[in-house]
């Protein structure tokens, strides 16, 4: 699959993200109003009960969430820019 979700909050914020019921794993980016990733989740795994919520690490604007495995094929990291 080759598609991704993004999230658009209208204010910078430190969202709680579970993965209740998801079918397959994701790696989740968490971007700030600078368009900088600021925190990576990978392989976050599929969770049918008492799922674990990710926040990031300081406010974001924007979440974006892809395929597992994306990030580390793709080099993504930490500090990068985000062009959307």
């Amino acid at each position: 699959m080759d598609q991704a979700m993004l999230f658009i909050f209208p204010e910078e914020r430190t969202p709680g993200f579970w993965m209740k019921n998801m079918r397959f794993p994701l790696d989740i980016i968490w971007i700030d109003k600078h368009k900088k990733i600021i925190d990576i989740d990978t392989d976050v795994p599929i969770c049918e009960n008492n799922c674990p919520a990710l926040s990031p690490v300081s406010a974001v604007l924007y979440v974006l969430e892809v395929n597992a495995g994306f990030c580390v094929k793709n080099g993504i990291q930490i500090g990068m820019a985000v062009d959307f």
